[in-house]
């Protein structure tokens, strides 16, 4: 693909891989850019880009339609988070979290006895019951669309929620969105923009936090999973996804990754 000056910029990213923090950021830099935005789902087409200017497009689950992909001119950015924070995060989140964007956690299931999967998960005994439960359902879906996504692509930015954390003079960032098609000046203003939306920056104080940011963040940190995850669940979750941290990059050994953990059970 001979890439063109970007006109269609992306932002893919998965179930608690920092979603809610980069769809504050791109939308607020819309509104002061200028540039409009818009969700794309798994069928939408590139009936959404207008015929002139700019456009931001998102996608909750990276699934961008090919011939959003295939243009020369897209860029996407696309964030992915170690998987075994995801559990975690995954979790805690859908034992609290409501029915806005979550409708599927609250429908109620014959499979699970007539219950929703939030009445469910919140039924277990023990985190790690409910952390077994999680891995089962909603973690092996979204861990299953960041290993099936292409990384070779060269219209894509890939980027790690783990590195966009420490990233707090925003350095990297502004690189970022300079490769995504902003300019200069409005790759600086983004960079403003995502320190004001990020937990170590305007957000740092829980008082700064709306009730949304609280109901989907509990720390933000990373490496969590090497003091949270107790080691029956650990042991099993090598077995299930041990290869897949391998292919993402976290690990280099889809078991080794054991002797790090700390005070788990």
């Amino acid at each position: 693909m001979e890439l063109t000056q970007p006109r269609v910029m992306g932002l893919g990213t998965h179930h608690k891989t920092g979603t809610v923090w980069m769809q504050r950021v791109f939308r607020s830099m819309g509104r002061t850019l200028g540039i409009p935005c818009a969700q794309v789902f798994r069928k939408t087409a590139d009936e959404l880009v207008p015929e002139e200017g700019r456009i931001f497009l998102f996608s909750w689950s990276t699934r961008f339609h090919e011939s959003i992909l295939a243009r020369p001119d897209t860029r996407i950015m696309h964030i992915i988070r170690d998987p075994r924070d995801v559990l975690l995060s995954g979790m805690r989140y859908h034992q609290v979290c409501g029915e806005f964007g979550e409708k599927a956690i609250h429908m109620k299931r014959d499979d699970l006895g007539g219950l929703s999967y939030q009445e469910h998960i919140c039924s277990l005994p023990n985190d790690e019951e409910k952390l077994l439960f999680e891995m089962r359902e909603r973690h092996a879906r979204t861990i299953g669309e960041m290993v099936a996504w292409d990384y070779t692509r060269p219209n894509v930015i890939e980027l790690r929620y783990e590195d966009l954390m420490q990233d707090r003079d925003a350095v990297a960032f502004t690189l970022h969105l300079r490769a995504l098609g902003l300019t200069v000046p409005e790759a600086e203003e983004g960079a403003k923009i995502f320190w004001r939306k990020s937990l170590f920056g305007g957000l740092a104080k829980d008082t700064k936090r709306d009730d949304r940011v609280k109901t989907h963040v509990t720390s933000g940190k990373i490496a969590q999973w090497k003091t949270a995850l107790p080691r029956r669940v650990a042991e099993i979750y090598a077995e299930r996804h041990g290869q897949d941290l391998v292919t993402l990059g976290y690990e280099t050994h889809p078991t080794s990754w054991l002797r790090e953990l700390r005070h788990a059970a």
